[in-house]
């Protein structure tokens, strides 16, 4: 679906992506209105002051409340749900919490969708809920299944739900290098594994890649970009090489190597030259009729897409321009 003339909403839009997204779409869509869903008062009164465009507009609400989700649905065409609590020790710590949001809201999110007459939902998934070992993860592995399911209920509906996920966000709250530029004063950059990686993406990448997920969207698809990896090490001395590294050890609820394609979803899941898509295993979905019109290459018996065992890895010189170009 194209976005030009569209009513668009994005749930947590006060946050990095919904900023970001906020403004790929004004400047590059010129859609009837986007319309910011978030909790917080200030962030959005800060965000119109940044902005000022008079297409946009801010609702305050919660995705944990359905009957607001609804009354803000109403007139969308298109809903991006990227509002999730997502600190992992924080959801360790106040499970309940992230379970309400991160799997009640989406609930709710696609409830509403299905009553207002929303044509298009994406939601943003992670790279941590494959093979999920922390509460995060588990809970947007739910959201995930959520939505996918989502679709068998449209009915006649033109309605349709799909799933973008994708690895670590360079400079997004919470990202590792806020800590190590605040570490660096003191001289010790802690490091809980030294073969520690991750997949690395941009703000403006993914944004782009959700974007397009909306355009070329069936309805439940799992869409995964093919990104580079890096290794945390390399991070850190990117960032602070004048540093010493501490070795503290793994984290509770921490991967060595994140996973975004899983083996097990490997089986119906179709490669293509810049991203995956995993397909749903329902009995609407014609997987033979999905392949002659897109296309895509099926991928190997065992195969798994892991940031240790990738193809594209980032320098120590490619992460410190990444880091220069793409934080304030």
């Amino acid at each position: 679906m194209k976005l030009e003339g569209k009513t668009v909403l994005v749930t947590g839009g006060t946050g990095s992506f919904g900023r970001a997204c906020t403004r790929v779409l004004l400047a590059e869509h010129d859609p009837a209105k986007v319309i910011v869903l978030s909790r917080d008062e200030l962030k959005q009164y800060e965000m119109a002051q940044e902005f000022r465009d008079s297409r946009l507009r801010f609702f305050l609400g919660d995705v944990r409340d359905r009957d607001r989700l609804r009354r803000a649905f109403e007139g969308v065409d298109v809903v991006i749900h990227a509002a999730a609590l997502k600190q992992v020790p924080a959801a360790e710590y106040n499970p309940l919490e992230a379970i309400r949001t991160n799997i009640f809201g989406a609930a709710n999110v696609v409830d509403a969708a299905l009553d207002t007459g929303v044509r298009r939902v994406v939601a943003l998934s992670t790279d941590k809920a494959a093979n999920p070992i922390n509460l995060y993860g588990a809970t947007k592995l739910c959201q995930d299944k959520l939505f996918v399911a989502a679709n068998s209920y449209a009915g006649s509906r033109d309605v349709r739900f799909a799933v973008v996920r994708y690895g670590n966000v360079v400079g997004s709250r919470g990202s590792v290098i806020p800590f190590f530029l605040r570490q660096r004063e003191t001289g010790v950059l802690p490091i809980t594994d030294e073969r520690m990686t991750r997949f690395w993406i941009t703000l403006e990448q993914g944004v782009r890649f959700v974007l397009r997920a909306i355009d070329e969207m069936r309805g439940g698809e799992i869409f995964v970009p093919k990104l580079p990896s890096m290794r945390i090490v390399d991070l850190a001395r990117a960032i602070c090489p004048e540093c010493r590294i501490e070795i503290t050890g793994i984290r509770p609820g921490e991967k060595l190597h994140e996973v975004m394609v899983p083996v097990d979803d490997a089986r119906s899941t179709l490669e293509y030259d810049d991203h995956f898509v995993i397909q749903p295993i329902f009995p609407w979905w014609d997987a033979e009729a999905f392949r002659k019109e897109r296309g895509g290459r099926p991928c190997p018996d065992g195969f798994c897409y892991s940031s240790d065992a990738n193809d594209r890895w980032l320098s120590v010189e490619e992460l410190r321009e990444i880091v220069a170009n793409h934080l304030p």
